[in-house]
């Protein structure tokens, strides 16, 4: 149109828009752009396969708008497999695609809201196992606490093992004291952490949960149950988070950490550079948020617990084993995310690596050994037996005892043997087990493998006697 305009030659114009002359021609007698020539399409261009069902069909969607079309569809195929094939399920699933659009019942609207700055603080749990990372090689399955302001999209997150109370007071507490401010609310979802009291089974903020949530002067509110979207800026800023970080993983060229503590500090670090780019909207929203003016508390809580006659304390429906001097005596165990600490008068005992879940439970051989070596008959039934074989090696070896011994006998020999890796090293009795392959593992046998290293020998020095009268003359001369 444009050529035709300068010069109106049809031929020239058609060569110059790369079209037929014929073509040219019949825009120019009409005067109209291509698009304004489609007409949309009133014909089908196959026969409707499902004619003679689809009344039935729509009813049945009436009914139940709930049905999902790939059920329907197998349920048409097996009443009139001779009218029907697999291979016409996505032409069936448009069908009822179109049916729900056009008859279908009203769906849920979800309202874009509007964040004011510094309202509120969001948080939830994420799992991180899509990350792929290591510590020293070996697999390191976490979860992230993520905790969010909407309005400046400013995130931190921390390194936790459960949606446990615990993990959250860690990471509400490193968001706040980052900034230095707090908002007027916190918001989470409906995890057992905050919303559940374990002892009465009823909805509403833990005990334990408000304290918090007092202290740091924040007023707690969660969403609905069921309505994750309530939580959505920090629900879809979890997978803006994981894509951030696996970007930067990508760039260090190894998912390998040397230690959890190195980790953390990578993860701050890649934290430190994305907030930066939100340092505009932050400034907003910490200006409309309160000063924080409270000491950080401690990332544990406290129970006093009884020591049971098996050597066992029970944590958060868990079974631990502590050493059998306690037995009968109350201990205070502190309860962090990753570890239980237990105390005596004061005194700290030992440090267990705590169990997720509920019903598990965690022995360590060497609290319990010497009792059991004096009622080795107490071994064949004990509830929690095969936490005593601590390497496939001990276990090989509890095995060929068996089949060389009678019962009583090889569980006494293996007592013994487990007794030794007590009182000596258990990666030294572990690998004399090794050394003795098929060879029966006879207590007196591996006892002469692991020998303790012998003392050296203590040099006899002679000491000579300092006369410190040459020391007073020396001083004197220097004086002078």
């Amino acid at each position: 149109m444009e050529e035709l305009e300068r010069h109106g030659k049809v031929g020239l114009a058609a060569l110059r828009a790369g079209m037929h002359r014929n073509t040219a021609t019949r825009y120019r007698d009409l005067g109209k752009l291509p698009s304004e020539l489609k007409e949309p399409r009133s014909w089908r261009t196959r026969e409707d396969p499902f004619t003679e069902d689809w009344p039935a069909v729509a009813q049945r969607l009436a009914e139940a708008p709930e049905l999902e079309a790939k059920v329907l569809f197998e349920d048409l195929l097996s009443r009139c497999p001779e009218r029907y094939e697999a291979g016409q399920m996505r032409t069936f699933q448009r069908r009822v695609k179109a049916w729900r659009a056009q008859q279908g019942p009203a769906k849920e609207v979800f309202f874009a809201q509007e964040h004011r700055p510094g309202e509120a603080l969001q948080s939830d749990f994420t799992w991180a196992k899509e990350l792929g990372i290591t510590i020293g090689g070996e697999p390191f399955e976490h979860q992230l606490c993520h905790v969010v302001l909407p309005y400046s999209n400013w995130s931190w997150p921390t390194v936790c093992f459960s949606e446990s109370l615990s993990a959250l007071r860690r990471g509400v507490q490193s968001a706040v004291f980052k900034l230095g401010r707090v908002t007027a609310f916190h918001q989470t979802d409906n995890s057992t952490a905050a919303t559940h009291d374990l002892r009465t089974g009823k909805r509403g903020f833990n005990a334990e949960y408000e304290a918090l949530m007092r202290h740091l002067g924040m007023e707690p509110r969660t969403i609905e149950p069921g309505q994750k979207h309530q939580n959505g800026d920090v629900e879809a800023l979890n997978g803006a988070l994981k894509r951030r970080l696996e970007q930067h993983l990508l760039l260090r060229g190894s998912r390998d950490f040397a230690s959890q503590e190195a980790y953390e500090s990578w993860l701050a670090e890649v934290m430190e550079k994305a907030n930066r780019l939100r340092s505009r909207r932050l400034a907003v929203e910490l200006e409309a948020m309160r000063p924080l003016r409270v000491e950080r508390l401690a990332e544990h809580t406290e129970v006093d617990v009884g020591v049971s006659s098996w050597s066992t304390i029970r944590i958060k429906r868990n079974a631990y084993s502590v050493p059998s001097r306690l037995t009968g005596e109350r201990v205070r165990v502190r309860i962090f995310d990753a570890r239980l600490e237990v105390y005596y008068g004061g005194r700290h005992q030992l440090t267990i690596e705590r169990l997720r879940g509920e019903g598990g439970h965690r022995v360590d051989y060497r609290h319990i050994i010497w009792s059991l070596v004096r009622k080795p008959g107490a071994f064949a039934r004990y509830r929690y037996r095969e936490e005593l074989f601590p390497t496939p090696a001990f276990r090989r070896a509890y095995d060929r005892l068996h089949e060389a011994r009678a019962t009583p006998r090889a569980d006494l020999e293996y007592l013994r043997i487990l007794h030794l890796a007590a009182s000596t090293m258990e990666s030294d009795v572990a690998a004399a087990l090794d050394l003795l392959g098929e060879e029966v593992p006879l207590y007196e046998r591996v006892k002469s493998l692991v020998q303790p290293a012998q003392s050296p020998a203590v040099p006899d020095v002679a000491v000579p006697v300092v006369n410190l009268h040459d020391y007073d003359a020396l001083l004197a001369q220097v004086a002078s």
